[in-house]
């Protein structure tokens, strides 16, 4: 077993729209950035790869066009996953774990602004009995969010609280697209207001991971992987009870969440009901610090704002901010793909 680390983060600022700029436009900046505290050149990199949603962008392998971005000539280890770039790290971390590479370089975008998200998102349903109805994703949520009143796990005010300290702690956060004092609003589809809803926006993120001594030669304070697992619920969401995330909690166990408090959480929440479930499921009491960054409900790049969990998560150790934290990433309805990592600073490392 090899010890993993992330070693650089970085991102957008997260925007509503980005009409004049290309994937490649919003990718560039932040290759450069990732890799500048390295000192690492993009040929020097073992392994590449990405996360991102050729739906978003409503063309097939979209994703080669970014590319160009990184630089694939000469030719380059690389690999996409359809999905969240949280994926794609799992993915570069399963890599440099059986020593096919020493370092990774991991990104992921969404440019979500150019059609209706709700609409694109119907298109991960069951394609024979759900997808034809076109539940929208902000629709399914509101399921989610009324089995959880009813069940009395929360209400509305509840609800509400929680995309309150979501945007008030996004006021530090200089990517975040919405903070502060976001009014809860109207209902948009019952019991969810718009406060309770993820801001439809652009951005991208990209990770190093590096391992052993080049994670510590390249990093002052490595965000070691101590553990990594993804799980998956059933794909029906009639055979599924709404108030709890079993996959989160396997996952979690599996990646070691359970043997000791975390101090900080980044959770992949876009709703804020998701948050109830997910604070119950990975059992995070009062004395863990939940999104510092305001997490989703501050900037939500679809394809990305599962990495970004991870990277922020990173970036909290990196500054001595958080010495063993938990980062959470999410794909599919009412939390249907869940992946959980544990991050730790080398003076909690055995």
């Amino acid at each position: 077993m090899r010890d993993v680390a992330i070693v650089a983060f970085a991102q957008t600022a997260h925007r509503r729209r980005t009409d004049e700029l290309s994937e490649v436009d919003l990718l560039m900046p932040v290759l450069h950035e990732v890799l500048g505290p390295t000192g690492l050149k993009a040929n020097e990199i073992g392994f590449t790869c990405s996360g991102s949603a050729d739906y978003l962008a409503g063309r097939a392998f979209s994703f080669t066009m970014a590319l160009d971005g990184v630089g694939a000539h000469p030719p380059i280890s690389e690999s996409h996953v359809e999905m969240d770039g949280a994926w794609a790290l799992y993915e570069a971390w399963v890599k440099i774990m059986t020593g096919g590479a020493d370092t990774a370089l991991v990104y992921s975008y969404g440019k979500s602004s150019p059609g209706d998200v709700r609409d694109v998102l119907t298109r991960q349903l069951d394609p024979y009995y759900l997808a034809p109805l076109w539940p929208d994703s902000v629709a399914l949520a509101a399921l989610q969010a009324q089995a959880l009143i009813d069940a009395g796990d929360t209400d509305e005010a509840a609800l509400a609280s929680i995309a309150a300290r979501s945007r008030t702690d996004a006021t530090t956060n200089p990517y975040a697209q919405l903070t502060g004092d976001v009014p809860a609003g109207d209902h948009l589809v019952h019991p969810l207001r718009t406060g309770d809803c993820p801001p439809i926006g652009d951005g991208a993120a990209a990770v190093i991971l590096a391992a052993g001594d080049t994670a510590r030669a390249l990093c002052a304070r490595p965000a070691w992987i101590r553990g990594i697992d993804h799980r998956i619920e059933a794909h029906s969401l009639g055979v599924r009870d709404l108030t709890e995330s079993p996959s989160t909690r396997l996952a979690a166990q599996h990646a070691g969440a359970f043997e000791r408090p975390v101090d900080t959480a980044e959770l992949h929440a876009p709703f804020t009901s998701q948050e109830v479930v997910l604070r119950k499921a990975l059992g995070l009491g009062d004395g863990t610090r939940i999104n510092p960054s305001g997490g989703a409900l501050a900037a939500n790049p679809i394809m990305a704002a599962g990495l970004i969990r991870l990277g922020e998560a990173a970036a909290r150790i990196h500054r001595g901010e958080s010495d063993r934290a938990l980062a959470h990433a999410t794909s599919g309805p009412c939390l249907q793909q869940n992946l959980v990592a544990v991050l730790e600073g080398e003076s909690a490392h055995a």
